[in-house]
């Protein structure tokens, strides 16, 4: 199979895959793929192997109140973080896998459901990003949900899935000073903090008086 660049995008480059196959298929799947590529002297690479760590899409957004200055999180177990010098508890944004046939917007209407109990007011929406292309195809689109926080917080999750998902909520003042503390260490939690400190004054919420 060869992917040629579209003549006008010649930053593609061409791709020859030589051979695909499943090494390992459990709760994600590894594939060990072979192939070579166009060098940007014009010239072909040697054959190479690749593992790719297959997830496919994912869908995530960061909770705010732009009326009272609130900011949604989760906090739940990631096993990513067991080496980690802090806590293998890591807060971060709402986020889920699609399913096949959902849209981009369904599945975090879904997912903010299921793990914050929120409905939102608006979505907007952040980024859409490659999450480490060196070694997996996974590709996640953020938004930031706008809602009314003030009662929000609880304990979520889909037991069934073995979530144990803890939702709470700080004061934007509390969290957009400490970005860089450690508190918030995963990438889509970062950027969408980030684009929120920058664009958090233009956000309104539909159906809530700015006096409330």
């Amino acid at each position: 199979m060869t992917i040629s660049p579209r003549e006008d995008d010649r930053s593609l480059l061409e791709v020859d895959v030589l051979g695909r196959s499943v090494v390992y298929q459990g709760f994600f799947a590894i594939e060990k793929i072979q192939l070579k590529h166009r060098l940007f002297n014009g010239g072909w690479s040697a054959p190479i192997t690749r593992e790719l760590f297959t997830r496919g899409n994912a869908v995530a957004a960061i909770i705010y109140d732009p009326v009272h200055s609130l900011i949604g999180l989760v906090e739940q177990f990631r096993v990513g973080l067991l080496s980690s010098k802090a806590s293998p508890w890591c807060k971060e944004v709402v986020a889920g896998m699609a399913e096949i046939g959902e849209s981009d917007e369904q599945v975090i209407r879904r997912e903010l459901q299921e793990e914050a109990g929120i409905i939102p007011s608006a979505l907007n929406e952040i980024c859409e990003y490659y999450s480490s292309p060196g070694g997996t195809n996974e590709k996640l689109r953020l938004y930031c949900a706008v809602a009314d926080l003030r009662q929000a917080g609880g304990l979520f999750g889909l037991p069934e899935e073995n979530e144990d998902i803890r939702f709470a909520v700080f004061p934007e003042a509390e969290v957009l000073p400490n970005l860089y503390n450690g508190d918030y260490a995963n990438a889509a939690t970062l950027i969408c903090l980030q684009w929120l400190a920058a664009n958090k004054s233009r956000l309104s919420m539909s159906g809530f008086a700015a006096s409330a």
